[in-house]
């Protein structure tokens, strides 16, 4: 036994944690290997934590790669920072990704994972042509057209349906490892959502968003667009200069060092507009640099709290999510705010068209009273939060959230992977 957690460090469980040699010992073991799929530990709450997890660092190694479409298959356990480091030299990016490079392939199928681009490039799983599926002893091939109900299941399905072993997806062509960035400042909500449509053909765009701001200024954003650099080096990223070696003592975390910061953050752009040719690397893993930087939250740890509320409900629904964080003076270190185009057909996909917004808060005995509030609003507003992000939402929250979540449990009996694979999340919210 092993006390493991995730990245928010909360909770912490004493769990069996299973690394087998290769993706085929799930399918040749004597006896079916239960638990919950585990990559680099990267999602935020308790999706990947159980009283027996399996883990897939030792299934790190590429199958193929085709030059001429993109299409690149390996076993789960790679990692996006891997991938980027073999392909981009060769002119090959991810179509998709979040916001850290340290998470693997499976995980990211296992969270359908989106980026700074869903609103027209969809999320990571839009990009999958097929993936193999471990069920208890019998390998599963899946695609839209190969076991569909399996595939759009586990697209999104937090690893529920089985053990992730194989995936086949595509990659886009770059010819440089640079963005031509565009950062505008926004001086309320309003300002920034306008801007959002008025750039809505960019390709990449996402805004920091001051959330302790209120009256005129609530809102206020820096709101970074993004398009591939057509000239430049193909070179990859280095490792994290920085690391923080140790827990930060949690009372340095505080309305007044948040809103501190958030003024500084917010005025260091003296003008409206700057453009500038900026590297992959800062432009979509700004905190990837620091190593271990969930410490600055101190011992307690913290969660983030990511929602999607459908367009027609954004300026309403936003106004009052930052009204209720202004007032309850539990600022969020780092607000993210982006736009969303259509979901796709994957049962438990989070996104849907509409606005997202991912807050960090430090975990206290007061937070989980505003998340309560914040979860009224979301669901007032026909919204969801994301399961990736999530450690604390009520089985009531979830199921109005996902309306197919009676189909995905169905199909977890039909195949028996109920029986085999939980975690404590979807113990939590009645899955």
């Amino acid at each position: 036994m092993k006390k493991i957690t995730s990245w928010g460090k909360y909770p912490v469980v004493e769990s069996e944690v299973i690394t087998p040699a290769s993706n085929r010992e799930l399918s040749t073991s004597d006896k079916a290997i239960s638990g919950i799929g585990r990559g680099l530990g990267r999602s935020y709450g308790d999706s990947a934590l159980s009283s027996s997890v399996i883990e897939s660092s030792r299934w790190n190694h590429f199958i193929s790669f085709d030059a001429e479409s993109g299409i690149l298959c390996c076993e789960a356990g790679v990692s996006l920072d891997n991938i980027l480091m073999t392909f981009v030299p060769k002119g090959w990016f991810l179509s998709v990704t979040p916001g850290t490079k340290f998470v693997t392939v499976g995980g990211a199928i296992a969270s359908d994972v989106h980026g700074k681009n869903h609103h027209v490039e969809g999320t990571f799983c839009d990009h999958v042509t097929s993936l193999k599926l471990v069920i208890a002893d019998k390998e599963y091939i899946c695609s839209k057209k190969q076991n569909a109900d399996l595939f759009y299941a586990t697209c999104g399905g937090m690893g529920l349906t089985g053990v992730i072993t194989e995936a086949t997806f595509k990659l886009k062509p770059i010819k440089s490892a640079y963005i031509n960035q565009k950062v505008i400042k926004a001086k309320n909500l309003e300002t920034v959502l306008d801007l959002f449509d008025e750039y809505q053909d960019i390709t990449y765009s996402v805004a920091w968003i001051d959330c302790l701001s209120t009256g005129k200024s609530l809102g206020r954003s820096l709101l970074m667009l993004g398009e591939h650099a057509d000239k430049g080096e193909l070179k990859t990223h280095k490792d994290g200069l920085l690391n923080m070696p140790f827990d930060m003592p949690s009372f340095l975390l505080n309305k007044y060092t948040i809103q501190a910061f958030n003024s500084a953050y917010s005025n260091k752009q003296l003008s409206e507009e700057v453009n500038s040719i900026v590297h992959y690397d800062p432009f979509f893993y700004p905190l990837d640099v620091v190593h271990n930087w969930n410490r600055m939250y101190g011992k307690q740890g913290f969660t983030q709290y990511q929602f999607v509320i459908p367009k027609s409900a954004g300026k309403e629904g936003l106004t009052e999510i930052l009204e209720s964080i202004a007032e309850s003076k539990q600022g969020s270190f780092l607000a993210v705010l982006k736009v969303f185009g259509e979901g796709n057909q994957n049962t438990l996909s989070f996104p849907m068209e509409g606005y997202t917004l991912a807050l960090d808060f430090k975990l206290t005995d007061k937070l989980f009273g505003l998340l309560d509030t914040l979860d009224e609003i979301v669901r007032k507003h026909d919204g969801r939060l994301y399961l990736s992000k999530d450690v604390r939402m009520s089985e009531e929250m979830f199921k109005s959230g996902y309306p197919q979540w009676e189909e995905f449990k169905k199909l977890r009996e039909e195949y028996g992977a109920d029986a085999l694979y939980n975690s404590l999340q979807s113990q939590r919210i009645g899955l």
